[in-house]
């Protein structure tokens, strides 16, 4: 069984966010601090950690950073009443793999969840199959069929494996910018654009997915047929 760490000091929002976990399937291990959290993983396997950030002693940044330079690398979900720009960008520079903002949807949260956990385990092979074709992180190649094999520049690889990696999920122009060419990078977002063109040259038609755009919005990956 999957087991989530879930870390809160507001003691009825994590009962909340237990029961919605354990109703659907998952193991859950319950923390009211930092201290607590890192106490349970010095005993428990963790599959994925949802966080509070705002928290006495240790913040939930400090608890993300910590981990991750621990070599801790399951997913890890920030639940916070902090909505701006920046206070997302501190928790993603730490280490999160996604956020929420207060008051909580639980069903949107279990979606996210079953999100990163699928993420991760992609993450953790390194490859991504579909119908034929495999995506080989290692070795940053796309083999159609068997006897077709396409190495692509690391960028435009790390851009469709993103993609694909959440099938129908539509992503902006700058949430790919952030991800793959970095926070502070100074590269235009029409950068994307230039990539998913040279990606659609490379692999479209024979491929058993293609990148959609979704005008105003940006881009997401499609299986065919």
């Amino acid at each position: 069984m999957i087991r989530v760490l879930v870390v809160e000091d507001d003691k009825n929002l994590r009962k909340l966010i237990a029961a919605s976990l354990e109703q659907d399937n998952y193991q859950v291990l319950q923390a009211a601090n930092s201290s607590e959290a890192l106490r349970h993983l010095e005993s428990s396997q963790v599959d994925l950690m949802i966080s509070d950030i705002m928290m006495p002693e240790m913040d939930g940044y400090e608890l993300t950073r910590r981990l991750r330079e621990a070599n801790y690398h399951f997913p890890i979900l920030m639940v916070t009443a902090k909505e701006e720009y920046e206070d997302k960008r501190e928790g993603f520079m730490a280490g999160t793999d996604d956020y929420m903002v207060k008051p909580l949807d639980t069903k949107e949260m279990l979606l996210r969840v079953a999100a990163l956990l699928r993420r991760a385990k992609i993450a953790s092979e390194h490859r991504i199959v579909i119908g034929d074709s495999i995506l080989d992180y290692d070795t940053l190649t796309v083999s159609l069929g068997h006897d077709q094999i396409v190495e692509l520049p690391k960028k435009e690889f790390y851009l469709l494996f993103k993609l694909l990696s959440y099938p129908g999920k539509i992503f902006t122009r700058q949430q790919l910018m952030d991800e793959i060419w970095g926070l502070d990078s100074e590269a235009d977002e029409r950068t994307v654009d230039v990539h998913v063109k040279r990606i659609r040259e490379k692999l479209e038609p024979m491929s058993p997915f293609r990148i959609v755009t979704v005008r105003g919005l940006g881009y997401k990956a499609e299986k065919r047929g």
